[in-house]
């Protein structure tokens, strides 16, 4: 089994998560962090045992024996540090959102193409085994076809105009910080939307702070979706088919509860120990092993199509990200 040397670049919370993920796969070397503060890369790498810390990325990215870079940082700095990172031909897998506009995706992508380097949007619930087994479920028909999606995804977080969630230099907002999942829940079941109706409620600093969307589709196809900061909920997906509906927590773990005239039935899918983010980095490591430059599961394709989807979104709320659109 080859090895893979890993590398952190920006070692906030989201960081540790995929750290605390990535240091069980036996073919991940844990090399590498990387901070703008020397001090807190140090205490990451003591923390997860990486080999080394840096307190600068672009010295990072020049050290040879780094092989994947996981990027890290806040969404407003993912276009700038993938493009670094491909350009020291390091292998980059970049969490969501993956840039802040399409912009920035589409140079992201045809740098990726350009240095012939693996690039994968890091999106974790597409690989996980319950999510698969939602998709089997929708390409098999056994409940007929699929009608509606209902996502939600919220949590209560107080106003705070200093909180990267709220701040429009970091492309805060409900719809890049946990919309994204919603979106791509319907995305990857029902495809693109023929049309988009957003509604929003905006903070003080003009982000927004919950955002309704509705996806409509030809024929009798729709999928309702919500994310916000202004209050907790279950945060369920809900799949309804001609023949029953199948229900997915955001939770690890969880049971898939499939509701027929038959009644309800419990699947249990293995979504493992951890936060399920070693599904992402393992496939990242499948991919290189096969020489791929991007994901044939999570396609540069697919992560443009859902950023040119929030694009549109912003548009119908009059979300601007400065410095960016």
């Amino acid at each position: 089994m080859k090895k893979y040397n890993w590398a952190i670049l920006g070692c906030g919370w989201i960081a540790e998560i995929f750290a605390s993920d990535l240091r069980t796969l036996d073919n991940a070397v844990l090399y590498a962090a990387a901070s703008r503060n020397i001090d807190k890369a140090k205490r990451f790498a003591k923390d997860f045992g990486f080999q080394k810390a840096f307190g600068s990325y672009e010295e990072m990215l020049q050290d040879e024996n780094v092989d994947i870079v996981y990027i890290a940082s806040p969404h407003s700095f993912h276009y700038k540090h993938t493009i670094m990172s491909l350009k020291y031909k390091k292998a980059v897998m970049c969490e969501k959102a993956f840039a802040i506009n399409s912009k920035e995706v589409k140079k992201m992508i045809k740098t990726s193409k350009q240095e012939h380097t693996f690039l994968m949007e890091a999106f974790w619930t597409r690989l996980v085994p319950t999510f698969q087994r939602v998709l089997s479920i929708i390409e098999s028909k056994e409940l007929g076809d699929l009608k509606m999606v209902q996502s939600d995804f919220m949590f209560h977080a107080p106003f705070d105009e200093r909180s990267r969630l709220y701040d429009l230099n970091l492309g805060g907002g409900a719809l890049l910080d946990i919309g994204i999942y919603p979106v791509f829940t319907a995305l990857q079941t029902l495809g693109n939307p023929e049309n988009i109706v957003a509604n929003v409620i905006k903070s003080p600093t003009g982000s927004d702070q919950h955002i309704d969307i509705i996806f409509e589709y030809n024929e009798d196809r729709r999928a309702y979706l919500r994310a916000g900061f202004m209050n907790d909920a279950p945060n369920f997906s809900i799949f309804h088919f001609e023949k029953g509906t199948v229900q997915i927590s955001r939770e690890m773990n969880c049971p898939i509860l499939i509701k027929t005239e038959e009644g309800i039935q419990e699947l249990k899918e293995d979504d493992g120990a951890g936060f399920g983010y070693y599904f992402e980095a393992s496939h990242v490591m499948e991919c290189l092993d096969k020489g791929y430059i991007e994901s044939p599961i999570l396609t540069n394709q697919f992560s443009l199509n859902l950023i040119q989807t929030l694009d549109e979104i912003r548009e119908k709320i009059n979300v601007v990200y400065p410095n960016h659109d």
